[in-house]
């Protein structure tokens, strides 16, 4: 009759039944896999899984190389579950909180034979859903049949990885009058997936046929919002817009993606793994995660929409230029912003400089 959900709603479907400890099925050409979220796993479903087949805890190469573990297939390893595995068993390993406390979680035995393409969508599908980057995956026989009995969500895995970019439409725009530029408009943009929002303030009235003054901001809501002192996030929003609002135009894009792209939860466990001694880029990687998990293509797709081809990029990441003009965007200059320094963000400034290629 029409209504039935097509790949981009069943991926935001899939993401929805992962944070609520809801297994999906994945199938491809060569087989199928029931998956569930490490992280919202219950003794029930994991004894469901047991009963199903043999499931393995699929991490992502970063995590493994924390855990000793050996990665077979590179950016993935597919850990073997001991017999008497409980849902603390499987989160010890997904989550690197207690990694100090509890450093002895093998000799970790990971599968070498056979396909991970299952196990890395699995994983992406966690990513997506701001959870930690590990999967239980159970291969299964007949996916569609056990979907249709059980009522769950079945994607094709080819569908989600890679996971591209989802159209984005510009819902509304409406004049908001900031305290650093007066003249400006938010613009609000929503993706096809379900997934959140984005937002563009334009200061002014930017001539398109020109290279406009832009910052693509991502959302910090402890550094934007709360002030916080351990990153340079609220005092470079409020520098660029202030720039813009004395220019009299620009245009800032803030992107939710918050963490680099981890999400908040995610990025309070890296602040917890920071006060335990570990350096911005270490935390990421013992939690699963790459130093960036952003995805600029959102940015290129939101200043084309604007009819933007040309920008002054407001940055201090020689990185996000790149990725702005491997997406068609020129970038006639770089202009740094180059604030907010202080005792408490020293270190993970010296980090961003010397890991992330940041120019401070």
């Amino acid at each position: 009759m029409g209504f039935a959900p097509d790949k981009t709603e069943l991926l935001a479907r899939a993401r929805g039944d992962l944070r609520m400890g809801v297994p999906v099925v994945l199938a491809a050409d060569d087989g199928a896999a029931l998956v569930m979220a490490a992280e919202t796993l219950t003794p029930d479903r994991l004894a469901a899984a047991k009963a199903l087949g043999t499931p393995v805890l699929a991490v992502t190469g970063r995590r493994a190389a924390t855990l000793k573990a050996r990665a077979y297939d590179g950016d993935v390893a597919r850990v073997v579950l001991p017999s008497d595995a409980d849902p603390r068993w499987v989160a010890a390993v997904a989550d690197p909180a207690g990694d100090l406390a509890a450093p002895m979680k093998g000799p970790l035995l990971t599968e070498r034979e056979g396909p991970a393409h299952l196990h890395r969508a699995g994983i992406s599908l966690t990513k997506a859903a701001r959870l930690l980057p590990a999967a239980l995956v159970v291969p299964i026989e007949d996916g569609e049949a056990l979907a249709r009995a059980e009522g769950l969500t079945l994607l094709q895995a080819g569908d989600v990885v890679p996971l591209g970019v989802s159209p984005l439409h510009r819902l509304v725009s409406a004049r908001v009058p900031l305290e650093l530029a007066e003249r400006s408009r938010l613009h609000i943009f929503r993706p096809d997936d379900g997934a959140e929002e984005h937002y563009a303030i334009e200061i002014g009235d930017a001539d398109r046929s020109k290279s406009v003054l832009c910052r693509l901001h991502s959302a910090c809501f402890t550094g934007d919002l709360l002030g916080s002192l351990k990153c340079d996030c609220g005092p470079q929003l409020r520098a660029a817009l202030a720039q813009m609002g004395a220019e009299g135009e620009g245009v800032l894009l803030y992107l939710n993606q918050e963490g680099r792209g981890i999400g908040l939860a995610n990025k309070m466990r890296a602040y917890s793994l920071q006060d335990q001694g570990f350096d911005t880029v270490e935390a990421n990687h013992r939690l699963g995660f790459e130093d960036d998990e952003r995805d600029f293509r959102i940015g290129a797709e939101i200043l084309r929409r604007m009819g933007f081809g040309s920008v002054r990029l407001m940055t201090n990441n020689p990185a996000k230029v790149e990725r702005l003009r491997g997406e068609g965007i020129e970038v006639t200059e770089r202009v740094p912003l180059k604030v907010g320094e202080s005792r408490f963000n020293h270190h993970y400034l010296q980090t961003k400089a010397a890991k992330s290629g940041h120019l401070l």
